[in-house]
């Protein structure tokens, strides 16, 4: 079967918000630090209500393109507003509660493991991790490799085949679920930080404060404003 001939939607007004900024950011040459009208000022000149503008600048920052400044203005964080799509939006927060909960579950115990497992080669690959992640956040990025390279060498250390294949089975989820932290305002160096509090107990040989510290950053990485948001599932007539 196919969902090709799925019923026909239209878009939400929002949506369509999104769509005149990202053209004005695009035609009006903007970048990083660039500040945006006002909500009232995006309004007037859309012909639309303040509450439609909130809801695009709100996806914008959700998905962190924007940083809302309180009584500051809107700032664009990247070059340009290259929307994901709202309807991926929803299915993402749908299933990343479930993500983050399996991630927990499994990263305490592997932390645990390694632990008491870990080789020098384990802990030289950890972190050879931290130290390629700490480059991309020198490097103006998110750390999402070095982030993602540090987990499976912990996974790695923990010397345990079935749970290595219970994570390689959520790959894609926690792939998202990485990237969506990773872009909350200052959460790479504090992801850092973190990962460094895990290897320097897995290192010492202390099984609980290993699990202990990947519990702290698995529920850190649960702090993301996609869960916050409240999608507006009304659309235009």
């Amino acid at each position: 079967m196919t969902d090709a001939l799925r019923p026909m939607t239209k878009q939400r007004l929002y949506e369509q918000v999104l769509d005149r900024l990202r053209a004005y950011v695009a035609e009006g040459g903007l970048g990083a630090g660039d500040r945006l009208p006002t909500e009232r000022d995006l309004a007037q000149r859309l012909g639309v209500s303040r509450a439609s503008v909130k809801q695009a600048i709100v996806v914008l920052e959700v998905q962190g393109l924007v940083e809302v400044r309180h009584g500051g203005g809107t700032y664009l964080v990247r070059d340009s507003l290259d929307v994901e799509p709202v309807d991926r939006m929803v299915e993402r927060r749908r299933r990343l509660p479930d993500v983050l909960e399996a991630r927990e579950a499994l990263e305490t115990k592997l932390a645990e493991l390694a632990a008491e497992r870990r080789t020098e080669d384990d802990l030289a690959a950890m972190r050879s991790a931290l130290a390629h992640m700490a480059q991309e956040i020198a490097d103006d990025a998110h750390g999402v490799e070095g982030d993602r390279l540090f987990h499976a060498a912990v996974t790695a250390a923990a010397h345990s085949s079935i749970l290595a294949e219970f994570m390689r089975s959520i790959a894609d989820q926690i792939a998202e679920s990485r990237t969506e932290s990773l872009r909350q305002p200052h959460r790479p160096a504090r992801s850092l930080a973190q990962h460094q509090a895990i290897l320097d107990a897995i290192a010492d040989g202390h099984p609980a404060r290993a699990a202990t510290a990947m519990r702290r950053h698995v529920r850190t990485v649960a702090k993301v404003r996609l869960l916050d948001w409240e999608p507006d599932e009304e659309r235009q007539p």
